[in-house]
């Protein structure tokens, strides 16, 4: 089973980088599920809470909005501010 490659980058820093599963964000739309070959995409986050799930379990870690890109198995997710308490180092 293939994973996503993904990027959680704050204004002043890169906050966490790794493999999951599966990404959770709320996007202007709504809340958007990302699973290995979703197709691509540019979405704009709200405040609130990122999903990052895989074998190690789920972490979260709150944003104050910001933007989402997803292409070729690769997320990146890029806020002005990240919480990232609940996100091993």
């Amino acid at each position: 089973m293939s994973t996503l490659q993904v990027e959680l980058v704050a204004a002043d820093r890169k906050v966490w980088e790794g493999e999951a599963d599966m990404v959770v964000a709320r996007t202007v739309d709504g809340e958007l599920g990302i699973l290995p070959g979703h197709t691509p995409l540019l979405g704009v986050l709200v405040q609130g809470e990122v999903r990052i799930m895989s074998g190690q379990g789920t972490h979260t870690a709150g944003i104050d909005g910001g933007f989402l890109s997803v292409d070729r198995d690769k997320v990146i997710i890029i806020a002005e501010a990240v919480d990232a308490s609940q996100i091993p180092a």
